[in-house]
């Protein structure tokens, strides 16, 4: 191997840097203090990613102290604990687009008291201008029966109930009917039959 050949005239190696000379830590910034500043603390609100650098002893110092809340009323912390649960985002409230204040009550949907627009008649089976069958409530077996006792048919309104309601409760009141057994135990069943349709929405 030839140690004069041109081609070890053409190897370039990199030169050595020369080592940067180490910077001395920064002193501690607590006022009259020398040691060396190794130990971060924060500078407060409104300063995040900014901190102090202290010895050890006085970044203990430090934290003893240190209120991030200082200066705030207590609404104002309120308010900033709440706002950092969803991360200082905005939020809306379920149910603020217009299809959802819209929409039908469980109760409503439950009930069968409940029917979907349908201007199309995709549903229900009309074109718009009206029902092509007429709609009837898909009752339950108590709801049925409720209905029964208070004489009326599925098809009633809320105000039909209620007036309905009213004048059994005046036909077979104890007082009116002297006392009569049979009498107290309609008059009972008219009372559980009305709060079964108002708790399912019918009222």
């Amino acid at each position: 191997m030839r140690l004069d050949s041109k081609y070890f005239d053409r190897i370039r190696t990199r030169r050595k840097r020369e080592q940067e000379p180490e910077q001395a830590p920064p002193s501690c910034q607590w006022d009259g203090c020398d040691k060396k500043g190794v130990h971060r603390a924060p500078v407060g609100r409104n300063a995040e990613g900014q901190f102090f650098l202290f010895c050890f002893e006085h970044v203990k110092e430090y934290n003893k102290g240190y209120n991030y809340f200082s200066g705030l009323s207590d609404g104002e912390i309120a308010r900033y604990q709440k706002e950092a649960i969803t991360g200082h985002r905005p939020t809306w409230t379920v149910g603020v687009n217009k299809s959802a204040k819209n929409s039908p009550l469980h109760s409503d949907m439950r009930s069968g008291t409940y029917r979907v627009r349908d201007p199309f008649g995709f549903v229900n089976g009309t074109k718009g201008n009206g029902p092509r069958f007429p709609e009837q409530r898909k009752l339950k077996s108590l709801e049925a029966k409720a209905f029964d006792t208070m004489g009326l048919d599925a098809s009633a309104t809320s105000s039909e109930i209620k007036s309905r309601y009213k004048e059994l409760v005046k036909k077979h009141h104890p007082d009116a009917n002297g006392g009569d057994r049979g009498s107290e135990e309609r008059f009972r069943a008219v009372i559980q039959a009305y709060q079964l349709l108002k708790q399912n929405g019918f009222c």
